[in-house]
């Protein structure tokens, strides 16, 4: 078996002749043929129970090789699998049948979650590495996952989660031969460790309070016993759909969301100096103060706005929760930000797919990129050190706050 010298590599380096490397590409291949047809061969030569060339009692015997081509995601490997003459030998390494090598069907994968529809992997797949898959092929590779997607959508749930985020996000699905814009319903929720889970994922025919009701009995069933803190943002109907199933939780309203609409019917040469004035309420150090401000920005814009205080005013239970808790908590709890950046992130996936033929093919692809996401953040965790600081810090508060709802 050659291999690639690396002494040879640095002296053409430094030679100023270069690397080829279409080259050591096909190096690399000519080794991964050899690495699999000798595999094949100790398998069938285990399988007999004797060697090439050596007498045996076994009338079964070798009876030369089946060429095929394998699939890669460095190319066509050209590969001969010996064979025997009863047909009972079944190889292991490179199955009956398979054509892909181990590693390829996690590139499709890979490719499906970064929004690439079938029939762009399969240019890509031919464009890169120079073989052709079926679209069928590859479809048949992104349905496997839907088994362990359905699996994770009903694993039991811990029993207490502090807080939960709830979003969702809009897609186009074909339904009933028609393309409707539907809504995808996601769970977000921090563990008494600190870590984010993605608890679910539901696809609905819109954002309403009463399927939201139906997704929180369903989380109830899987085991969530009680939750601290929802944070939501602001649909009609939310907050009596948790009153109805988690009657103990208290409600965070987001206070983005919240500004969004403020500013909504606000003329544009205003909009700045509300938004400073608005800044002053959920900014202040205790809930009084931001009472006051509150009353000071109605002294200054209650005529020309009444519609900005009227909606503070009738949600202040809702807006205000976030200043009974200490500032990390504070931070992580006035903003629905971590949920809307991973919808942020699904939308990027998904903006080049103009619409999901099925339901089950927008869920897959929601629970890839939902996934990857979710991986994403915690690798952003650990190298920045902020893990740390939810399992230690973030926990001992959450641990600290849960007690005394007990207590109350």
């Amino acid at each position: 078996m050659g291999l690639i010298n690396k002494e040879e590599i640095a002296k053409a380096i430094r030679s100023g002749k270069g690397i080829n490397i279409d080259e050591i590409l096909d190096e690399f291949k000519g080794m991964l043929k050899e690495v699999y047809q000798t595999a094949s061969e100790v398998e069938l030569t285990e399988h007999l129970g004797y060697e090439k060339y050596t007498q045996s009692d076994n009338p079964n015997y070798r009876n030369g090789y089946n060429e095929k081509t394998l699939k890669s995601k460095y190319g066509n490997i050209d590969v001969k699998i010996p064979r025997d003459r009863e047909g009972s030998f079944e190889p292991k390494i490179i199955p009956k049948r398979h054509t892909l090598i181990e590693g390829t069907e996690d590139l499709i994968l890979s490719l499906y979650t970064k929004g690439l529809s079938v029939k762009d992997i399969r240019n890509h797949l031919d464009d890169l590495y120079g073989y052709e898959l079926s679209e069928q092929t590859i479809s048949n590779i992104t349905e496997k996952i839907i088994d362990v997607a359905k699996e994770w959508q009903n694993r039991p749930l811990n029993s207490i989660y502090p807080i939960i985020f709830m979003d969702a996000t809009v897609l186009k699905i074909r339904v009933d031969r028609v393309v409707k814009n539907i809504a995808c319903y996601l769970m977000l929720g921090i563990t008494l460790e600190g870590k984010k889970e993605i608890l679910g994922i539901w696809i609905g025919e819109n954002e309403t309070s009463k399927y939201w009701l139906s997704i929180l009995n369903e989380i109830k069933n899987r085991g969530v016993e009680d939750v601290l803190i929802f944070a939501i943002d602001g649909l009609n109907g939310f907050n009596q759909a948790i009153s109805a199933v988690y009657p103990k939780a208290e409600i965070q309203r987001c206070i983005v969301h919240q500004i969004r609409n403020s500013l909504k019917f606000v003329s544009w040469k205003d909009r700045k100096q509300i938004a400073k004035d608005l800044k002053t309420i959920y900014t202040a150090p205790t809930e009084n103060e931001a009472l006051n401000n509150l009353e000071e920005f109605n002294s200054l814009w209650g005529k020309k706005y009444p519609h900005i205080y009227q909606s503070w005013k009738s949600n202040w239970a809702e807006l205000s929760t976030f200043f009974k808790y200490p500032e990390a908590i504070k931070k992580l709890i006035y903003t629905t930000n971590p949920i809307e950046s991973l919808n942020s992130n699904i939308k990027k996936r998904t903006k080049s797919i103009s619409s999901f033929p099925t339901i089950d093919s927008a869920f897959k692809l929601l629970y890839l990129s939902t996934q990857e996401v979710l991986m994403l953040c915690i690798l952003c965790e650990k190298i920045n050190g902020i893990k740390q600081k939810l399992e230690i810090g973030v926990k001992f508060i959450l641990n600290f706050v849960y007690f005394f709802k007990i207590l109350w």
